[in-house]
């Protein structure tokens, strides 16, 4: 079995184990480069970078990757990316098209993702944020109002790929009554609005492309039931911030529940000072008793490192095989 050369770039030490580990039965030989391929291609020291020239690499989700990036790999021999997520909008894929780069997506379990989104759709639910707070602040007196039951309500899963799908099996043991939309149209699934006027939380598992993106601006938020709950743990994309913001502010949302939100690049995986937090809404939102905001972290769990490690090794093993016998 011919070992190929993989660049992994914005590496983390536990995915460099996890390369280290499983590259050798795979068939691969991976460099190991800790700087984001953002970041080494905006200082124009991609070239210094060890295993330039290596066909296959791979980078992480953090890092977006423009026309210019493209071009700077493609120059040093580039021809197939590797992004370690499922979403791959980080990437100009039609400048990658035109350039003859191959992107590919890591697939990994779905269960980390639709385990963290029961958690924050309960979290909301149950007010948690406020209780939560409270308790820390020595309040232990019940919440004035009493929080409904997950069995009596009705849950709108926008996007049925493989999250989505694990989601619903979850929400299945709850006893909830549960309405999809999916943009191919697939049978029994609502319409969007229909669905956002019948559920009383919305939570989001659909990619985000140029079909999807701001898919819920502030006509189909205020189309959402009163005081119903948005729960995102997709890309921050699919909601217009701006609108949300009005929407919850006005009262016409119970809250949300956001792992992802728009322009979060740069702030999250960073400690973040108060004074340099630049982001027009997160703060905003922040102080709000009824949003819950998160990093951007549902997918962090082992077995999606790993899977997503096996598959950006498959991938690259997958291009160089077939490209060699073509």
């Amino acid at each position: 079995m011919k070992t190929i050369g993989i660049t992994v770039f914005g590496c983390e030490p536990d995915e460099a184990a996890a390369f280290k580990e499983l590259s050798p039965h795979l068939g691969a030989l991976p460099a190991i480069v800790t700087h984001s391929v953002s970041a080494c291609v905006s200082i124009d020291s991609i070239d210094s970078i060890p295993a330039t020239g290596n066909r296959c690499i791979s980078v992480d989700h953090k890092s977006s990757l423009s026309k210019a990036g493209l071009q700077a790999l493609r120059a040093t021999g580039v021809r197939y990316i590797s992004t370690r997520s499922i979403g791959t909008d980080h990437i100009d894929i039609p400048a990658a098209q035109q350039m003859g780069i191959t992107v590919g997506n890591a697939v990994y379990s779905p269960d980390g993702v639709a385990d963290y989104t029961l958690m924050l759709l309960l979290m909301a639910l149950r007010n948690a944020k406020s209780i939560v707070t409270d308790a820390g602040q020595l309040d232990f007196r019940l919440p004035a109002t009493r929080s409904p039951d997950l069995a009596d309500m009705t849950v709108g899963v926008v996007g049925t790929g493989r999250i989505g799908r694990a989601v619903i099996r979850r929400l299945q043991g709850f006893g909830c009554r549960i309405i999809t939309y999916s943009r191919s149209q697939k049978s029994g699934c609502a319409s969007l609005p229909e669905l956002l006027a019948k559920s009383d939380i919305v939570t989001l598992h659909t990619p985000l492309n140029d079909h999807t993106s701001h898919l819920l601006g502030h006509r189909e938020l205020l189309l959402m039931k009163p005081g119903s709950l948005l729960i995102n743990t997709g890309r921050g994309g699919l909601v217009d911030t701006a609108a949300l913001l009005l929407v919850l502010e006005a009262g016409h949302l119970g809250g949300a529940a956001l792992d992802v939100i728009e322009g979060e690049e740069g702030i999250f995986y960073s400690e973040a000072s108060p004074d340099a937090l630049s982001h027009p809404f997160l703060r905003r939102l922040q102080a709000m008793p009824n949003v819950i905001i998160t990093p951007h972290t549902a997918f962090y769990t082992r077995r999606a490192l790993y899977d997503t490690v096996r598959h950006t090794i498959k991938n690259c093993l997958e291009f160089e095989r077939s490209t060699f016998h073509g």
